[in-house]
């Protein structure tokens, strides 16, 4: 097994999966830019060429199990495991009302990616995590996935309420914990990230950060040392509850 760190980030064509994948790949480490469509995957791994980065472009849809199996396959033939995997890929769908009026086809839209995908991709590169001598995981969470912040009144998100992206990404908190509990003892380590309210297409780009300082807590899991926490939600600032 070579020094050389193989990574994955689903979503990676644009906004946070984009910087993420730049600041891996500055460090050196193998990176495969995960997108649904392979035309704007390849177009980010040129971009990152341009700039000295090496970067290879892999088409994966999340929702699509075979395409994510073959995804898997792919990495397997070339490197025979995978070091990192940061499930990044999301939406906020297409419903904006009030929570008594979503449907369960607003719900699962959005399920299909921030929840289902995950457990898609998770399964499929898992055997190949398990290859590594430090595999880790991290999973892109949101503040406002906390149970703990949202029903505080005091808190500024007590106001927040929009209930397909919430509970999905209060869901993915709940699987990052189950899968940080299955591979507890093993060199696998799992952890949700918080990048804050970074301008991206999921918030019409009105957020107040970049996708740079978003990337900087992700990257610092996935680079998370032996002694690292696993089955944490991990925000700039430090721990957040759940």
């Amino acid at each position: 097994m070579t020094d050389e760190k193989i990574a994955l980030v689903t979503g990676a064509n644009k906004g946070i999966g984009f910087a993420v994948a730049r600041r891996l790949g500055e460090q050196g480490i193998v990176v495969f830019l995960g997108a649904r469509d392979e035309t704007l995957g390849k177009l980010a791994a040129d971009a990152l060429a341009a700039d000295g980065i090496a970067a290879t472009a892999l088409r994966l849809d999340v929702r699509d199990p075979a395409g994510v199996a073959e995804a898997a396959a792919v990495i397997e033939r070339r490197h025979g495991r995978l070091d990192i995997l940061v499930n990044n890929a999301g939406t906020a769908g297409t419903f904006t009302g009030p929570p008594s009026a979503a449907s369960a086809a607003d719900m699962r839209e959005v399920y299909e990616t921030n929840v289902f995908g995950v457990v898609t991709v998770t399964g499929a590169m898992l055997p190949l995590l398990r290859r590594s001598r430090a595999g880790r995981i991290v999973n892109l969470s949101s503040h406002t996935a906390s149970l703990a912040l949202t029903s505080d009144p005091g808190s500024p998100l007590a106001g927040v309420n929009m209930i397909a992206y919430q509970s999905s990404k209060t869901a993915l908190n709940a699987l990052t914990l189950a899968y940080a509990k299955e591979l507890r003892g093993t060199s696998v380590k799992v952890n949700a990230a918080l990048p804050g309210v970074v301008a991206t297409d999921i918030n019409h780009h009105r957020g107040r950060r970049t996708p740079a300082e978003g990337a900087a807590v992700v990257v610092r899991l996935a680079l998370l040392e032996e002694s690292g926490p696993s089955g944490v939600c991990l925000a700039d600032e430090g721990p957040v509850p759940w």
